[in-house]
């Protein structure tokens, strides 16, 4: 397989914690080539990793579309070219995401016949298969038509990363009635509805996103994010809280260190970076799109993730999905 490259600039803590978690994904076998400036060697351990160099790092707080235009020598275009260019098989960044999407969309290329490219995260559900929540954050206005290419992506998506044959499809609105929701979910409903071999279960609500209601949920990009970040900011209000409960009091602690053996795979299940982070479908090319606070384990995750993605060809059956209708 060819490597897979990495934005060693993107993220809270790089190119450390990038690098490290690069270095363990190598270790594993995953071939990784890095991207970052010259001198990054000299910076941090990069041990034989091969390095292509960019001058420039698109910050954080910097426009992404502008950073993408202005910034031609940034690591995150760059690993796009890679893969544009056959250098690479996929892209990983913990960088600004909204310049990870323009970097992919703009040098990797949109599949034929995708409207908009989406953002599909894996969300949790303790005891069952995780949910794929999409869009995450891409596209905060859609079409009903731009839903049911989510819908038909997230569902081929689901398939091949969590390795189930049929996913169950639901629209994410405010009741589980198809009359129920705004004028947009109303028509998208009949749009998911009416496509041929999609397991549409109809609407879900906020509620089922952490269920085994469904497989799959399908939303706008504005409602996906704010639902991703509530989550994420519940579970770790909940997961400190418990912590902390059990740390005050030391008769809890023998007690909790006998649950330790349940406890911990249960946390494990809800922490991200279990899930190495979200992919971005409808683009001609693999690109993984992990959280800003990426640790190295997250790192190492989200390579592994984009080199099972790779080697499941989930790009070539997202396209044959789309592939739009002959003329």
């Amino acid at each position: 397989m060819l490597p897979v490259v990495v934005d060693a600039m993107g993220g809270d803590d790089a190119p450390g914690a990038v690098v490290e978690g690069a270095r363990h994904a190598a270790d594993a076998g995953v071939p990784v080539i890095l991207v970052g400036p010259a001198d990054l060697c000299d910076r941090v351990d990069i041990g034989d990793l091969e390095l292509i160099e960019a001058s420039e790092v698109i910050e954080m707080h910097d426009d992404p579309a502008a950073g993408v235009r202005r910034k031609k020598d940034s690591t995150l275009v760059r690993a796009a070219e890679a893969v544009r260019d056959g250098r690479a098989s996929a892209m990983v960044s913990a960088g600004n995401t909204g310049a990870t999407m323009a970097s992919a969309l703009l040098r990797m290329g949109r599949l034929p016949g995708v409207a908009r490219p989406a953002i599909a995260t894996i969300i949790p559900v303790p005891g069952s298969t995780p949910t794929v929540l999409l869009d995450a954050g891409a596209n905060a206005e859609v079409s009903a038509e731009w839903l049911g290419q989510f819908a038909v992506m997230g569902s081929v998506f689901a398939h091949h990363r969590l390795g189930i044959d049929r996913p169950r499809v639901g629209l994410l609105s405010i009741g589980e009635e198809p009359g129920k929701g705004d004028p947009l979910r109303k028509e998208a409903h009949s749009v998911l509805d009416g496509l041929s071999g999609l397991n549409f279960i109809g609407n879900v609500e906020g509620r089922d996103v952490m269920s085994d209601t469904c497989d799959v949920v399908v939303t706008d990009g504005f409602t996906g994010n704010v639902v991703l970040k509530t989550l994420e900011g519940a579970m770790r209000t909940v997961l400190g809280e418990l912590r902390q409960a059990i740390s005050a009091d030391p008769a809890l602690v023998e007690h909790a260190l006998g649950l330790e053996p349940v406890l911990t795979p249960f946390v494990q299940s809800l922490e991200a970076e279990t899930y190495g982070g979200a992919m971005l479908l409808g683009t001609d090319g693999v690109c993984i799109i992990s959280h800003g606070s990426s640790s190295p384990t997250a790192i190492t995750n989200a390579i592994s993730v984009a080199a099972e993605m790779v080697r499941s060809d989930v790009v070539a059956s997202i396209a044959a999905a789309i592939r739009p209708e002959p003329s």
